[in-house]
């Protein structure tokens, strides 16, 4: 694959109480040809997440509109799943309304902290959204006991498909722990309930003790699928791309991802939690580069498949 980066869009310098910094994984969809909407996680002095939005242009991807003022999506209620926080998911397109997976953090004793889907519906064209349920629309399950997280959605021939992580244990690298997980599938008649089988898509290698935040798209009736990897390193945190023929069976081709580093800035040194938005005959990629996000994000032109 071949990009252009175009560099920084926004980075959040702390300009009221509930996003005093990072836009944590930035999620854009084409709200009219003249704007995207980019969905991003905005944390508050105690590091909690709420959801907001960067409008910039559809003819210029690196200016900025305007950003919310309020979160779209707030914490949950003391108690909840998502009462630590809420980061993105996916935002679907359904009808006349926004359907907006998110994921949302608990803290408990005895584990970092737990990690869910739920799911919040926009009918005002995604100035606010509501969450159909204070439940988990993706709990806790054997096997993924501490995440399970969805992040990427397709709706296709009347079939909700989604892409999730999964998570059950974690690693001690140089005495911080950090979360196991890999990638999973699975489908739903109406995106709300999800009973059918599952099946792990995409598995950790080599030194890897992460792989998750799937982003799945179609092209050329194949689908591709981005995601971001870390190594026991501790060091690096990276995107890589597999591609796939029906979505469920994939094939790693992280060395033709062709997004770098750059040798200076907000990506010098990570990438990660890329998402692309199609405009037209053009396809931008909006991604998180240093401490997952915390310079804010930035955006790339994708030249070549």
């Amino acid at each position: 694959m071949k990009w252009n980066k175009l560099g920084l869009v926004f980075s959040q310098s702390g300009s009221n109480d509930w996003k005093k910094n990072s836009a944590l994984t930035p999620t854009p969809i084409l709200l009219n040809e003249d704007v995207i909407r980019v969905y991003a996680g905005f944390r508050d002095e105690e590091g909690i997440s709420r959801i907001g939005y960067v409008d910039v242009s559809a003819h210029d991807p690196t200016q900025v509109l305007g950003v919310s003022e309020a979160p779209v999506l707030d914490r949950g209620r003391d108690g909840c799943f998502d009462d630590n926080g809420v980061i993105l998911g996916d935002v679907v397109k359904y009808g006349g309304i926004l359907r907006m997976y998110y994921v949302g953090f608990q803290l408990v004793k005895r584990a970092k902290f737990l990690a869910f889907t739920g799911l919040a519906e926009s009918t005002d064209g995604g100035l606010t959204f509501q969450r159909i349920s204070e439940a988990p629309v993706m709990d806790r399950a054997n096997g993924g006991t501490t995440i399970r997280a969805i992040h990427s959605v397709l709706f296709e021939k009347g079939v909700w498909k989604v892409w999730y992580a999964v998570g059950d244990s974690w690693q001690l690298i140089k005495e911080k722990h950090y979360p196991n997980y890999n990638i999973w599938y699975t489908e739903s008649a109406d995106g709300v309930l999800f009973t059918a089988s599952e099946l792990l898509c995409i598995d950790v290698e080599g030194d890897e003790y992460r792989i998750g935040r799937p982003s799945v798209y179609k092209h050329d009736d194949k689908y591709y699928m981005f995601y971001t990897k870390g190594g026991i390193s501790g060091e690096d945190y990276f995107p890589g791309v597999a591609i796939s023929e029906d979505g469920k069976n994939w094939v790693r081709k992280d060395q033709d991802f062709g997004l770098q580093l750059s040798e200076e800035g907000f990506d010098s040194v990570h990438l990660c939690y890329p998402r692309l938005v199609v405009v037209k005959d053009r396809t931008y990629c909006f991604y998180n580069g240093n401490n997952m996000g915390a310079d804010g994000f930035g955006v790339a032109e994708l030249l070549e498949w």
